[in-house]
């Protein structure tokens, strides 16, 4: 791991140190979790915003199924 340094607001220092799961675990790996929660948000949004403009809203069943609705039948035996 590479130590790098943040700047952060003297109160929200504060909280974060009272806070009993930074206690347990300490700063770094609190703020690593919050990175990498954010980062695999974002992803998630990317993922969904490109499915939405691909499918402009519809699900993807909505768009394989348009004219074939009814279509199916079972032959008579």
């Amino acid at each position: 791991m590479k130590a790098i340094q943040i700047t952060v607001d003297e109160r929200l220092l504060k909280e974060l140190d009272a806070d009993e799961e930074v206690q347990r675990h300490g700063r770094s790996a609190v703020i690593r979790r919050a990175a990498f929660d954010y980062l695999r948000k974002r992803r998630r949004k990317k993922i969904a915003d490109a499915y939405q403009r691909a499918y402009g809203g519809r699900r993807a069943s909505d768009v394989d199924w348009i004219g074939w609705t009814g279509g199916g039948t079972w032959p008579d035996e």
